[in-house]
């Protein structure tokens, strides 16, 4: 689940910018430090290995090949007529893992390699490190889940051959919709890292929490089980992103479960960041 770092140099332009310390190679020349500098020094070390681009990759292809399997069921079957947008808001069951395997490893690699000792050299305020992390992580994973959503209708579109509706302010919404749900499964992947320190164990939370456990209350059915899963953070999630489907809750209170769980993980990481050395 790691990578070894070749780019020094831009890191320790990343780690220059968080303490404002001037480029010697620029007369006069700073970069921004405090909050600015520590989301710089994210944004810089995110980058600079490879394993985002291929977890952004491996969720545009999962949310490409769920689409079309999607939208081709409910063509054969004879589906009634629904949003063509509801097709990627399904495969956000999928999709959201791509982000919360980018969002773990960029925490838990630089505890496996040790380079987080810098990063807390660099940014003495632990809650700063995490809250920077988070942003970047979630930033980035708004904008896939956004992309996601665009490619996954288009394909989507042509597989329902007619058994789908298409509104553009409807696609909009549900497009904004998947990306501010992967950008808070992200936040609560980063806060779950920091509070693991372990992919391992990072990982299986996310599984069981995102995956495992809504898959055995709604596989066992009735209508109890269903009522946990609504306030589980997909079950959440799922009730804001698709379109024309009864929900328990507005969908204001839908983000709102999926906020609260991704506050609870920070909250959790950032009591171990605070209570334990690195």
């Amino acid at each position: 689940m790691t990578e070894p770092t070749t780019t020094s140099g831009r890191r320790t332009d990343a780690l220059r910018a968080v303490r404002g310390t001037p480029d010697p190679g620029t007369p006069g020349g700073g970069t921004p430090g405090g909050f600015a500098g520590a989301v710089a020094c994210e944004w810089t070390k995110l980058w600079s290995v490879r394993s985002p681009y291929l977890c952004l990759l491996a969720g545009l292809v999962i949310t490409g090949v769920f689409t079309f399997y999607y939208a081709s069921i409910a063509r054969i079957n004879d589906h009634p007529v629904e949003p063509a947008g509801n097709a990627v808001a399904s495969s956000a069951v999928l999709a959201q893992f791509a982000v919360v395997i980018l969002a773990t490893v960029a925490v838990t690699s630089e505890y496996a390699t040790g380079s987080v000792r810098a990063s807390l050299l660099w940014v003495p305020r632990r809650h700063r490190v995490q809250a920077a992390k988070a942003l970047v992580v979630a930033v980035v994973s708004f904008a896939a889940g956004v992309v996601y959503a665009v490619v996954g209708t288009a394909v989507a579109w042509g597989a329902f051959d007619g058994r789908a509706s298409f509104d553009a302010g409807t696609t909009l919404r549900q497009a904004l919709s998947v990306g501010l749900y992967l950008a808070l499964v992200a936040a609560l992947a980063v806060g779950t890292a920091f509070a693991t320190r372990h992919p391992a164990g990072a990982l299986s939370i996310l599984v069981t929490l995102l995956w495992g456990l809504p898959s055995v209350l709604l596989g066992v059915g009735g209508p109890d089980l269903a009522a946990v899963n609504d306030y589980l953070p997909h079950g959440a999630g799922d009730h804001f992103m698709r379109s024309g489907v009864e929900a328990p809750y507005a969908p204001v209170s839908a983000t709102l479960i999926v906020v609260a769980w991704a506050g609870v993980a920070h909250l959790a990481g950032l009591y171990v960041l605070r209570g334990r050395d690195a």
